[in-house]
């Protein structure tokens, strides 16, 4: 996958869903995530209400 410098579009969006995602941590020294994250699963059993915004509460713990 290649980046872009591009400016790209941004639709703003209500929370409906929570999914569980794949992510590696890996970051590049221009501060971009170096892997995709993958999408696992959508998590029918936790609420938008039991997530924490972007930014917001504790780093989920690994495993």
């Amino acid at each position: 996958m290649v980046g872009t410098r591009d400016v790209l579009d941004v639709r703003l969006v209500r929370p409906e869903l929570v999914a569980e995602v794949s992510a590696d941590t890996s970051i590049d020294r221009g501060g971009i995530f170096r892997h995709p994250m993958r999408f696992q699963r959508l998590r029918l059993d936790v609420s938008v209400e039991d997530v924490a915004g972007f930014g917001e509460g504790h780093a989920a713990a690994a495993g």
